[in-house]
């Protein structure tokens, strides 16, 4: 996983801990909503992890116009052999990039509410399971831009994080364009896979043995519930977003390292997998605070575990 992290981020510049974010979603079995504005690299990192992994990687360009059936497929009669077939579509794949996915209606986004939850897909009334390793990446503009649509409260919290990328550094722009005045011109080579999917899976099953201890726990708790407490927000955060602070968390120390959570973990992952899930009152959204600001103040309003 090391080797992943490293080739990540020779290929982007400037991204280490939206990076790192994003394969510890992978290890921790969710899913990843990747929001920045257009051009700065965002469909770029999912197409250069899925280059990095073994399996089967799919992209789905979302557009106005696209139906369910376009995603998780449809069923057409053979006038051959007199019979209905199956088309399966895109979804089936281990690693499925939903592009621009607020450029679609809500009625096709919640196209994939089921696969996210479930791992599996209804078509004509016949379930069909996903693979065991399936991880959806959906891009999104941010919502101030023409022709998006915000995705609904249901949809969000099936994304174990929300991931938002900034323009570069002045340095790191500066390598940004270095890249391509380099003899291969910024040419697109295609890399080999370094790890498995059986290595992921392997890996996630190390998740068991990642020790979390009781004050951990009760740290945790005590976040979700004191968002649901607050009256700057109309929603605060659900059980599942309780689950996917400690899934995350484990998936965070393994990564570093460690078969233990600490604090530390909690506060790094906190941000990313409850940002999208928390609706803020109309008065704290004209003065301009956001939910990242509410997380941060949480946080540190609750003493920290020794």
């Amino acid at each position: 996983m090391e080797q992943l992290l490293q080739q990540m981020e020779k290929e982007l510049v400037g991204q280490r801990q939206n990076i790192r974010l994003l394969v510890a979603a992978l290890l921790a079995g969710g899913h990843v909503l990747l929001e920045g504005v257009p051009g700065i690299g965002k469909t770029k990192m999912v197409r250069t992890l899925s280059g990095l992994i073994g399996g089967e990687s799919r992209r789905i360009q979302f557009t106005p116009d696209m139906m369910p059936s376009d995603i998780i497929g449809h069923v057409v009669f053979n006038m051959q052999d007199n019979r209905f077939e199956t088309i399966k579509g895109p979804v089936f794949a281990n690693l499925l990039l939903a592009d621009e996915i607020n450029r679609t209606p809500p009625k096709t986004q919640a196209a994939l509410l089921e696969a996210m939850e479930e791992g599996q897909v209804t078509i004509h009334g016949v379930t069909y399971p996903l693979p065991e390793l399936f991880f959806v990446v959906a891009t999104q503009n941010p919502v101030e831009y023409e022709g998006t649509y915000v995705l609904p409260e249901a949809q969000l919290d099936r994304f174990l994080f929300k991931l938002t990328m900034q323009y570069p550094s002045h340095e790191n722009e500066k390598q940004i364009l270095l890249q391509h005045v380099q003899p291969t011109g910024g040419q697109k080579t295609r890399q080999a896979p370094i790890c498995s999917l059986d290595d992921i899976l392997q890996q996630r099953r190390k998740l068991q043995d990642v020790v979390v201890d009781d004050s951990i726990l009760e740290y945790i708790t005590t976040l979700i519930r004191k968002t649901r407490e607050t009256k700057r927000l109309l929603l605060g955060a659900s059980s599942r977003a309780g689950i996917a602070v400690l899934m995350a968390s484990k998936a965070w120390a393994l990564l570093d390292g460690r078969e233990y959570v600490t604090p530390d973990d909690v506060k790094m992952v906190a941000r990313p997998a409850l940002r999208h899930r928390l609706i803020l009152a109309p008065q704290v959204e004209l003065e301009g605070g956001t939910s990242d600001h509410i997380i941060e103040e949480t946080l540190a309003a609750i003493p920290v575990p020794r």
